[in-house]
């Protein structure tokens, strides 16, 4: 996963910002998943995530994934020594603040989307809660 075009090919590092503001609540479905604490999650992390969430729930119901890994992050290559501008795009991540809601599940039995819930945030960087509506 990683967007389609961006206007720059790199850009700074940053901060993971405090408390998440908007995107606390569940707006789609009936069952989510928040994130406790400022993170970093790949767009590796993420598919791993999709991967159990789908198979657990056997591809009943509906998902909606609101984060997107939009940041790219760079590395420079092993054994390359100190300066020589900055290295090539590794991996592209969502940062993602305290409170976020990053998935939502809906048109499954409580149990299912509990039991998938749990099995998936192991795949997950971050400590994270189960919400109901």
């Amino acid at each position: 996963m990683m967007p389609n075009r961006t206007k720059f090919r790199k850009v700074c590092k940053g901060r993971i910002g405090r408390l998440e503001t908007r995107s606390i609540d569940l707006r789609f479905g009936s069952y989510g998943l928040q994130v406790l604490e400022r993170s970093r999650i790949s767009a590796r992390q993420l598919e791993a995530f999709r991967r159990v969430l789908s198979r657990r729930t056997k591809r009943m119901g509906q998902v909606w994934f609101r984060v997107f890994p939009q940041k790219p992050y760079t590395s420079k290559p092993l054994e390359v020594r100190m300066g020589k501008g900055k290295g090539s795009v590794d991996y592209w991540a969502a940062d993602v603040r305290p409170g976020r809601v990053i998935v939502e599940l809906d048109g499954i039995p409580e149990s299912v989307a509990i039991d998938a819930l749990q099995g998936a945030r192991a795949k997950l960087p971050c400590t994270s809660r189960i919400l109901r509506s």
